[in-house]
């Protein structure tokens, strides 16, 4: 549904030579968009990471995709072999057909360790996600508080709530770190350094 106008966008930032194309996760998966990922490849944008121009803490971030050295060859290349790629025909390295963004199996190791980098880039950045939520909170209960009163019940109630969102957070965080855990060493076996350490700067 929206892989047409993600891939237009691609494209014509490709056209206008742009250094680097953002693009969040509109595929409704992790593993389809690392399929997205390894197609903007073709196109001549490589995978960097997260945006610059993403909201701290966003529960749907930016991603980056920074331009190749040889992207008008690759671009060409890629248009020659899959003139009806914007038309709804076969994409690069992906079955026909149905999905779309299925990969054929001489290329789902290339898409796994991307869906790895993609996964590692999104669980570092699960710590700020909910905190201004959780600093927030606080300050707005005092609308209805103000209202009941600041009983004991009231106070109990608005701490019931906090300490609720607040352990979803940290349930989150305790995911978000085994995800890291898991993809880290799935990179690490493949001598993959992720991420880079300008992203970690």
């Amino acid at each position: 549904m929206f892989l047409q106008p993600q891939l237009k966008a691609l494209l014509r930032d490709g056209s206008q030579g742009a250094h680097r194309h953002d693009a969040r996760n509109l595929q409704r998966s992790w593993r389809k968009f690392a399929a997205f990922a390894y197609v903007a490849e073709q196109y001549g944008y490589q995978y960097d990471g997260l945006s610059s121009i993403s909201p701290k803490g966003s529960p749907n971030p930016y991603f980056s995709f920074r331009r190749t050295p040889d992207a008008v060859e690759r671009a060409t290349r890629t248009a020659e072999q899959h003139p009806t790629a914007l038309q709804g025909g076969p994409l690069p390295g992906m079955r026909p057909g149905g999905s779309r963004l299925r990969p054929l199996p001489q290329v789902r190791r290339d898409v796994d360790l991307l869906h790895a980098r993609i996964m590692v880039d999104y669980s570092r950045s699960h710590r700020r996600r909910g905190l201004i939520a959780l600093v927030i909170l606080p300050l707005a209960m005092l609308i209805p508080l103000s209202q009941t009163g600041f009983t004991l019940t009231a106070l109990l109630v608005c701490a019931a709530i906090w300490l609720f969102f607040a352990a979803l957070w940290a349930l989150g965080l305790y995911l978000a770190r085994r995800r890291l855990t898991k993809y880290g060493r799935i990179l690490a076996a493949a001598g993959i350094d992720w991420p880079s350490a300008r992203a970690r700067t």
